[in-house]
């Protein structure tokens, strides 16, 4: 059988062929339109697209890009000693490095590897982790290679990355919430809440009970693009980490691809947008994106806990099975009945002397720990 590596710096080179064998499409973040909307509004990102081939035919992808990225940045969300950090940010004299991601760095999960259905796993994954190793040495000053989220139940095939020098680390928790059938409404959904948990709920509405939300269409997202990047960037400055910015025309292109299945809800107190959030319908699932909040009304008019139910009543009215709430804020987000899907990610530096260096420090990360909360009778 004869194997090769096939790597594109766009989606527009890919072949059709190589979507219809792999069959991966029926999962929206890995269909040429979704990728291509990140590609088109992300121009200060390298994207490139790794395939191996089987006898001309494609059995895996890797979705990657090149961002350069502070390691302070990286750094300072992680638990490990003040010394031990000190020392990785000398050890990169403390300036902007270039990372190669694979898997979408603007969404939480496993969506950057694809392996065809019948094809050996391990040997396959093998295979990839080969051709990204290939579109590493193509790329000049490259720092390091991140290669991003798995879920547990996938780790018996990518614990076989230790054999190219990653190193893994345990990062923050998708946080899910599993809806159940027999919840039609929102009102279905606060009945199974236990007493304490129903009032943070109906408390949230009733202090955001002056904002009008909307659903946007590509023209209002559009219309208001300034105002909706001013405000994602609000949660920017408040995270600890983020490794890239993204650039809403993103959203524009989304919407044109996936009129029914994208959503961005904008929120307005007086006329003046105030929040926003956006959401993705992927088979069983719905996915959070990204959202947007004026912090100088948030706590008056609880923003923030109102777009949390208003995800719950998306997934509901959307009749998801599973609401992804993504990272961050896990706490809150548990008051709702989210549980934490444990992910794992790998690092390596390009050159083998830092790389040893560095692994034992990777290997030992420890993410924030939080409150879970069980909000259901």
């Amino acid at each position: 059988m004869s194997f090769k590596t096939k790597i594109f710096d766009t989606v527009d080179k890919i072949p059709q062929a190589y979507w219809d064998s792999l069959k991966c499409c029926t999962n929206i973040y890995y269909s040429p339109e979704f990728l291509k909307a990140f590609e088109m509004a992300n121009t200060d990102i390298s994207f490139n697209y790794v395939f191996i081939t089987k006898n001309e035919e494609a059995i895996a992808f890797a979705n990657t890009q090149l961002v350069t990225i502070g390691v302070e940045t990286i750094t300072k969300n992680i638990e490990i000693n003040t010394w031990v950090k000190q020392k990785i940010n000398r050890l990169f004299c403390n300036n902007d490095i270039k990372i190669l991601f694979c898997g979408n760095i603007f969404l939480s999960g496993e969506y950057g590897t694809f392996l065809k259905e019948g094809e050996e796993k391990i040997e396959t994954f093998k295979m990839l982790a080969e051709g990204i190793k290939r579109l590493s040495k193509s790329l000049k000053k490259l720092t390091g290679l991140f290669v991003k989220d798995f879920k547990t139940e996938s780790l018996y095939i990518t614990k076989h990355l230790n054999k190219f020098g990653y190193t893994p680390m345990e990062v923050e928790p998708n946080m899910i919430i599993k809806l159940k059938p027999e919840w039609s409404s929102f009102e279905d959904y606060k009945v199974a809440l236990k007493s304490k948990y129903r009032i943070k709920a109906n408390k949230a509405d009733a202090k955001s009970e002056r904002l009008i939300s909307k659903k946007f269409s590509k023209k209002d997202i559009e219309i208001y693009k300034t105002q909706l990047q001013e405000l994602y960037q609000n949660t920017i400055d408040n995270a600890d980490f983020n490794a890239q910015i993204l650039n809403l025309n993103t959203y524009t292109f989304l919407k044109e691809s996936f009129k029914i299945e994208f959503t961005v809800i904008g929120y307005f107190l007086e006329e003046k947008l105030v929040g926003f959030l956006s959401a993705m319908k992927n088979g069983d699932n719905l996915d959070a994106h990204f959202i947007g909040i004026d912090y100088t009304k948030n706590k008056e008019f609880a923003i923030y806990p109102r777009i949390l139910n208003d995800y719950v009543r998306l997934g509901l009215s959307t009749k998801s099975k599973r609401i992804n709430l993504g990272r961050t804020a896990s706490e809150i987000k548990s008051t709702l009945g989210a549980e934490p899907q444990p992910l794992t990610c790998y690092f390596k530096h390009k050159r083998p002397f830092p790389n040893a260096i560095i692994s034992p420090f990777v290997k030992n990360v420890s993410i924030k720990t939080f409150k879970q909360h069980s909000p259901f009778k």
